[in-house]
C-alpha cells in the first residue's frame, strides 16, 4: 500500500500570518486539484478573521511555471470554458482576500503563475527569476487575471508580454514595477519576513479596510472610489484603532491594538 500524495498545496496559519505553499515540485504546475485546493484554502482563510498577511510561494525551482500542457492538450472546446471559469474562481479568491496578500517569487512564474503572482498584493523576487505569459506560443491568449496587467505597467509594456510570449527578468520586473524587491536566492525568506512584520505592525482592521478600498478602486471611476474612501475613514474609527493610534504617536510609544 503506496501513502497518498502530500497535498497539492501546504497552508500552515499561526499568528495571524498565513503561509500558503505550491506543492508539486520542481515547477509546481498547476492541474485541477491543485486549483481547486487553492481556491478552497484562500475561501477558507478569507472566512478567518484573525488572518492579518499571507505569503503565497513555492516548493522546487519555481513559484509555479504555469498549467501542465498534459494536461491542456486533453481540451476541447466544451472543457475549455468551465476549466478557464476555475482557473478565475480560485486566482479571484487570492485577489480578492480580505487581507494583504505577499507573494514570494522563489523561482519562475509563467502563465497562470504570472497571473496568480500579478494577483497578490506585494511581491518580492529572486535574482533569478522569470516572469512571463508564453501563452500565445502555444495557441491561446492570456485571460482572465491578466486584465489586471496594464493597470501595473501601462499598456505599452503589457502588449509587450502579451503579444511577444517573451519572459521577463527580475531587474526589468522591479523596473516596470512588477515587483517590489529583488533579493538573492538566499534573503527570499528574510526578506519576505520584513515586509510580513511591516504589514503586522500596522492597524489590522485599517490593513483590511486598506485593502477592501484597493479592490474596491479596481473596479469604479474615480469619484466613487473617493466616496468609498470617506466612507473607510469614517468606519475606521469604531475599531477604536485610530485613538490608541494617535495616542500612542502623542506619547511617543509603539501603538498597542487589540489590548
Amino acid at each position: 500500500m503506496t501513502d497518498p500524495p502530500d497535498p497539492p498545496v501546504l497552508f500552515e496559519c499561526r499568528d495571524g500570518v498565513a503561509r500558503v505553499t505550491l506543492n508539486r515540485p520542481p515547477l509546481n504546475l498547476l492541474r485541477p486539484e491543485s486549483i481547486r485546493a487553492l481556491r478552497d484554502g484562500f475561501e477558507e482563510l478569507a472566512r478567518d478573521p484573525t488572518v492579518r498577511v499571507a505569503v503565497v510561494t513555492g516548493t522546487g525551482r519555481a513559484f509555479t511555471a504555469g498549467m501542465d500542457v498534459r494536461f491542456l492538450v486533453t481540451l476541447d472546446v466544451a472543457a475549455a470554458k468551465p476549466f478557464i471559469a476555475e482557473l478565475h474562481a480560485a486566482i479571484h479568491a487570492v485577489h480578492e482576500a480580505p487581507f494583504p496578500v505577499i507573494a514570494a517569487l522563489n523561482g519562475h512564474a509563467l502563465g497562470a503563475g504570472f497571473e496568480l503572482a500579478i494577483a497578490c498584493d506585494l511581491r518580492i523576487a529572486t535574482t533569478d527569476v522569470t516572469l512571463g505569459l508564453p501563452e500565445v506560443r502555444v495557441g491561446v491568449p492570456s485571460v482572465i487575471e491578466a486584465a489586471l496587467l496594464p493597470a501595473l505597467v501601462g499598456p505599452g509594456r503589457a502588449a509587450e508580454l502579451l503579444m511577444l510570449g517573451e519572459s521577463i527578468g527580475a531587474a526589468r520586473a522591479l523596473d516596470w514595477g512588477l515587483v517590489n524587491e529583488v533579493v538573492p536566492a538566499g534573503e527570499l525568506s528574510h526578506a519576505t519576513e520584513r515586509m510580513v512584520e511591516k504589514v503586522v505592525a500596522c492597524a489590522p482592521s485599517a490593513i483590511r479596510l486598506q485593502k477592501e478600498l484597493i479592490v474596491a478602486w479596481r473596479k469604479t471611476d474615480l469619484a466613487t472610489a473617493v466616496r468609498l474612501g470617506i466612507n473607510a475613514f469614517a468606519t475606521s474609527f469604531a475599531s477604536g484603532e485610530p485613538t490608541e493610534a494617535l495616542r500612542a504617536f502623542l506619547e511617543k510609544r509603539p501603538p498597542r491594538f487589540g489590548v
